[in-house]
This record gives C-alpha cells, sequence and structure tokens, in this order.
C-alpha cells in the first residue's frame, strides 16, 4: 500500500466532514446535558473522547461505495451520505460502550474503557455503593446515548430523501443493527460455553460471531449502504454483499493477530489483552488444534490454564505468545485472510465501477486487511 488509513479516508474531505457532523453532535449533546444537570456533561466527556479515534473507514467504505455507484462529490446527496457515515461512527461507540463492559475491557484506544474511568470517578469522590457497579452502569448509559445520536443522524441524513431510497437504506441500517447485537449476544455464549474440547467446533463458533458481530457491519453493510444510498439495483447490492463479508472476516482475523502480535503502541491496547480477556478467536482455536496434532501438550496446558486469566503476568503473556507462534496459527490464519481477501478482490475486480472510486474501494479494502493497528 502507497497510503495509509488516514491519507485513505481524507480524500474528497471525507473525515474531515465527518468528523465535523460528530463534533457537532457532542456540542448538541453538551447543551442538553446542561438543561438537565451539571453532573451530567461527564458523559459528553465520555462520547466525545471515544469519537475522537477511530479510522472512520467505515464512513468511506459507505462513501466511496456511493461513489463506485454514481454518486457525485459536492452535491446535497454527498452531505447526506456523509451524515450516514456519521450514523456508522456513532454506531460503532455505542457498540465500543457496550463491548467494553461485556468484555470487562481495561483500555479503549489508549485510555481506559468507560466503565473504567467512571469506576475510578466513583472512588475519588468517595461516592456510596460499589464503584465498579457505578462505572458498568454509567457505560451502558453512554452506549445507549450514542445508540440514540446514531439513529438521529441516519433518520436526519434521509430526511429529504426520495421514499425508495430511504427505504432500502433503512432497511440495511436496521438488518446491521440486529446483527450485531445478535453477534454480540453470540460472543457472550462462546465465552460461557466450555472450550478447548473440540478446537473444530470452536472454530467454527468463532467465525460465526466474526460474520454476525464485525464483518458485516464494519465492512459489508457500509458498502451496501453507500450503494443504496446512490440507487444501486440488487444485482449491484448483492455484489456488494457478496466482495464485503469475506472482506469484512479478514478485516477482523486481522484484529484478532493484532490482539495478540500488535504493537501496544499502534493498537492502544496493552500486549496480551485479548489472551487475558480470554477472546476465543480462530486464532486461539487453530492454536489449540495444532498442538494437539502434534502433541505439544505444553502449549495446550499453557492455552487451558491461562488463557483468559486476568491476573496473567507479562512473563506469561510472552511465554503464551511465543507459544501460539510456534504452532503455526497464525501462518494459517494470515493464510485465510489473504483467501478471503482475495475472494472479495476478485469479486470487485469483476465489477465496472468507476474511477476514482474504484482505486478508493480498493485501497480501503487493502488497507482493511493489511494494516498494523
Amino acid at each position: 500500500m502507497s497510503q495509509d488509513v488516514p491519507a485513505l479516508v481524507d480524500v474528497e474531505d471525507v473525515r474531515p466532514r465527518v468528523d465535523a457532523i460528530l463534533q457537532q453532535h457532542v456540542a448538541q449533546l453538551r447543551s442538553v446535558l446542561a438543561v438537565a444537570s451539571a453532573d451530567a456533561d461527564v458523559l459528553a466527556d465520555a462520547v466525545e473522547q471515544m469519537l475522537s479515534g477511530g479510522k472512520r473507514l467505515r464512513a468511506a467504505f459507505c462513501y466511496w461505495s456511493w461513489r463506485a455507484h454514481g454518486g457525485q462529490p459536492g452535491t446535497p446527496e454527498a452531505e447526506a451520505v456523509l451524515r450516514v457515515g456519521a450514523a456508522l461512527e456513532l454506531f460503532q461507540a455505542a457498540a465500543l460502550f457496550h463491548d467494553d463492559v461485556m468484555d470487562d475491557s481495561d483500555t479503549r484506544r489508549g485510555f481506559p474503557a468507560a466503565h473504567r474511568s467512571f469506576s475510578a470517578v466513583h472512588a475519588a469522590h468517595g461516592f456510596t455503593g460499589d464503584a465498579d457497579k457505578f462505572g458498568e452502569s454509567a457505560a451502558i448509559l453512554l452506549g445507549d446515548l450514542t445508540l440514540v445520536a446514531s439513529e438521529q443522524e441516519f433518520a436526519g441524513a434521509l430526511a429529504l430523501q426520495p421514499w425508495p431510497r430511504i427505504q432500502r437504506a433503512r432497511a440495511v441500517f436496521d438488518l446491521m443493527r440486529t446483527e450485531v447485537t445478535i453477534g454480540q449476544y453470540l460472543d457472550v455464549l462462546a465465552q460461557a460455553l466450555p472450550w478447548g474440547d473440540d478446537p473444530a467446533a470452536d472454530e467454527a463458533r468463532a467465525r460465526e460471531v466474526i460474520r454476525a458481530k464485525s464483518a458485516r457491519y464494519s465492512v459489508e453493510h457500509p458498502i451496501v449502504l453507500g450503494a443504496a444510498l446512490a440507487d444501486a439495483d440488487e444485482p449491484e447490492l448483492a455484489a456488494c454483499r457478496s466482495l464485503g463479508l469475506p472482506l469484512g472476516e479478514a478485516y477482523q482475523l486481522r484484529d484478532d493477530l493484532l490482539g495478540v502480535f500488535g504493537d501496544p503502541d499502534a493498537t492502544g491496547k496493552p500486549a496480551g489483552d485479548d489472551l487475558r480477556e480470554g477472546k476465543r478467536t480462530v486464532l486461539v482455536a487453530r492454536s489449540l488444534a495444532r498442538a494437539l496434532e502434534t502433541g505439544d501438550d505444553g502449549t495446550v496446558a499453557l492455552l487451558r490454564e491461562h488463557l483468559g486469566d486476568r491476573g496473567m503476568t507479562s512473563d506469561v503473556v510472552d511465554l503464551l505468545t511465543s507459544a501460539i507462534d510456534a504452532t503455526g496459527a497464525p501462518h494459517e490464519v494470515e493464510q485465510l485472510i489473504d483467501d478471503l481477501s482475495g475472494r472479495a478482490f476478485a469479486v470487485m475486480d469483476g465489477l465496472a465501477w468507476p474511477e476514482p472510486a474504484r482505486s478508493r474501494l480498493a485501497a480501503l479494502a487493502h488497507a482493511a486487511v493489511d494494516r498494523h493497528s
């Protein structure tokens, strides 16, 4: 890739314009909170911090898919698409607030996760009651606030659009939100089910979670949504789905690799965070499967004993990471990423998308699966 993600999402001012919409939302939220109580402005601070991060890939996929299907910059429709992109970013923020609570994550993008931050506020001020419960409650409400904001932004974006366009776009947006919720439950369920006795079943379950929770809302639905906003027909929408899903799955598999082997300075997460949280990923399932096949009892014992150990020391993290690497599973996941993204690029190559949208979407797709953070 000759361009990094920030350079790609800045083309035609996608990021600055989406950021401006999000900043406007935060300002409006502060006004509403100020009327309610002086104690509520801290909620706006947390929303602003969450929205300040992120690559804006979802908004960019949506915008450039719209351009690929005939959308023209500098039009009222372009502004509506950017507002839809902002709605996608707000929805992601809602999902992250809730996901961090469910995963009991310590950090998010280099900062304490919202529930940890509010728990610290509770402790610092000597509030009564349980500090962790207070933090979790605040984070859940922050997720709800950004979910409401996402719906408001999406509805506002479509308010003046033709009714058939509204119906098509609404169907995609509603399906996306339903699928992510289902995917979150499947993830919670996967964490609660017995693990390690059948690695093939563990991997199948992990990929099911990926498709429902991450792949579709991260890549497939934003691309389909952009096409729908350009009045694409059903065959065109089907093509977007056929390339978006494997590309989205590759995107999440890359995230899983980075969760174990990524540079903390780039990912914003401590080394070994996914291992401490016990995430049941394809990478972990493949590692266990290969260790069982080769009779590597030491790695089997390490995985079964330490995966999900919140108190895991950095030395044990290093030991576990090295053991996972030695199984060859990371290379297999890399191959799976190549296979999935190759399928997506093959579909993309067969589409008559105009320039510059064609090149921009291809570059965004490469950036999504080749990234280091």
